[in-house]
């Protein structure tokens, strides 16, 4: 067996930059990434950060964080407020505290050079003390993309179970103009999508602004956006703080990119998006609702967000999760991501198994009902 030693803190400067980015080299969410999120005020969540050293040389690393996981967070329809209704009798019914390996706000990632299972291993250990301490109920890999099966293969040796988690979504730009990817589209979206570019050409003429940094100022009329797009989303994760895009801008300006709409002067919506290496990902979004379904904004941001990629050279565009049927609609792909979860004592494993068999994503979103269905039916032609 190897020597290994585990250092594991609730603030990422505590670890030094260099050792951590020989881990994870290239990533979108880099230390500065992290360092935001240390530096912004997030309500319910606790970050933590871990390095399995062999011989004091890093050798593995990945992020932490705990939170009250809503259990009917992707409950949709008639449904959804129910829930709600009883969450105002019982506010902690369906609220279950998880230690999450992962961010809240994208997909699961880790860093390992060598010794794979036994490194993985520690980070499960650094899980359940962590379990321990803040009296959790379970344990959740969260969001690993399909690269990680073999890696991830043994969490199910050691009483996890692999679930389906929501998709994000991805398009890949081969294409060197706007109408190059239109057709790339089928006729009927190619059809619907022109309609609405015709629409918004005779509209007004909003003005787009992109920078790598923002005031504070402007990044509180940013977050103003925000919550009115989060306030009438069907699913989140979580809730960015005030000063979260403030925070990034001080400590990502390498690769964040803010994207401004105005109207006559006044910011109508946003985007902020990482970008690296011929690579974006479009994470946070706002639109003012006053002025978004009249001028079609969604497709107004989409159109100069994806022009920015073909003029940039952006090969791939992520555009996250939800709004499955739009986005299917726009050309993306789904990427497919799992869950590894794991309830930490007995007592739980009712819980988790009626979450599981009810309370699912798949079980509401309408692209998927569909999707799973014509999966069965082409199994069960001969």
């Amino acid at each position: 067996m190897p020597y290994l030693t585990t250092k594991l803190t609730n603030r990422i400067h505590e670890l030094p930059e260099k050792e951590w980015a020989s881990i994870f080299p290239g990533i979108l969410e880099n230390y500065h990434f992290c360092k935001a999120l240390d530096d912004s005020a997030f309500r319910a969540i606790n970050f933590y950060y871990v390095i399995i050293y062999e011989n004091q040389i890093p050798i593995g690393a990945t992020t932490f964080f705990i939170m009250d996981f809503q259990l009917d967070m992707a409950v949709q329809g008639w449904l959804k407020s129910l829930t709600k209704g009883v969450k105002k009798v019982f506010p902690g019914l369906f609220g279950v505290k998880i230690v999450f390996c992962g961010l809240p706000m994208t997909r699961g990632m880790i860093g390992i050079s060598k010794h794979k299972d036994e490194v993985l291993g520690m980070f499960v250990e650094c899980m359940k003390k962590l379990a321990k301490e803040k009296k959790a109920a379970a344990l959740v890999f969260k969001d690993f993309t399909t690269s990680y099966d073999e890696l991830l293969r043994g969490l199910l040796k050691k009483g996890f179970n692999r679930i389906e988690s929501m998709p994000s979504t991805v398009m890949n730009i081969d294409f060197d103009n706007f109408d190059g990817y239109l057709k790339t589209l089928s006729s009927s979206s190619r059809d619907g999508f022109k309609r609405k570019l015709k629409k918004i050409a005779q509209g007004p003429k909003f003005d787009m602004e992109v920078t790598d940094r923002v005031s504070l100022e402007l990044s509180h009329q940013l977050h103003e956006l925000y919550m009115q797009n989060f306030r009438t989303a069907e699913v989140e994760f979580e809730e960015l703080p005030p000063d979260f895009l403030f925070n990034i801008s001080s400590n990502a300006t390498d690769r964040s990119k803010f994207f401004l709409w105005r109207l006559d002067g006044k910011l109508v919506a946003f985007a902020y998006c990482l970008v690296f290496e011929g690579y974006l990902i479009d994470y946070y979004l706002g639109f003012d609702y006053a002025f978004s379904h009249k001028y079609n904004l969604y497709f107004v941001r989409f159109w100069d967000l994806l022009n920015w990629c073909i003029d940039n050279k952006i090969k791939v565009y992520e555009m996250g999760q939800n709004s499955y049927e739009v986005k299917r609609r726009l050309g993306f792909e789904f990427m497919p991501l799992h869950a590894y979860c794991k309830p930490v004592s007995k007592f739980f494993v009712p819980l988790f198994k009626f979450y599981n068999k009810f309370l699912v994503f798949d079980k509401f979103d309408p692209v998927f009902k569909k999707m799973k269905k014509q999966q069965e039916l082409s199994v069960l032609k001969p």
